[in-house]
């Protein structure tokens, strides 16, 4: 039994390494993309930065990352269409992932 019990274990490892960098991922990635609306904003510096870890926080609503989009949607209003900011936010996810693969 032991071999079942090594085995499960290995699963839960892998399960919660995966579930943490899916998590530090996506937050990754609402950084990236708070800092491309601020940028359309017309923010830079620590006011950019702000704004960024304003969007990291908003993924904490509810789960998925819908009301990412919807702070996202409403604060650049006709900066840019629904479109486009899908796209980023799946853009800024393969992006994040690279770099903390990068980093590992």
């Amino acid at each position: 039994m032991p071999q079942f019990d090594d085995r499960e274990n290995a699963f839960e490892n892998k399960f919660a390494h995966d579930a943490e960098m899916q998590f530090r991922a996506e937050a990754r990635r609402n950084k990236l993309i708070g800092l491309w609306a601020a940028s359309l904003m017309g923010k830079t510096g620590e006011e950019a930065e702000a704004y960024a870890k304003e969007v990291i926080a908003a993924d904490f609503e509810e789960a998925g990352h819908e009301d990412v989009y919807r702070k996202l949607a409403g604060d650049l209003g006709d900066k840019a269409d629904e479109a486009t900011i899908r796209a980023k936010l799946n853009e800024f996810l393969v992006k994040a992932k690279a770099q903390l693969l990068e980093e590992i």
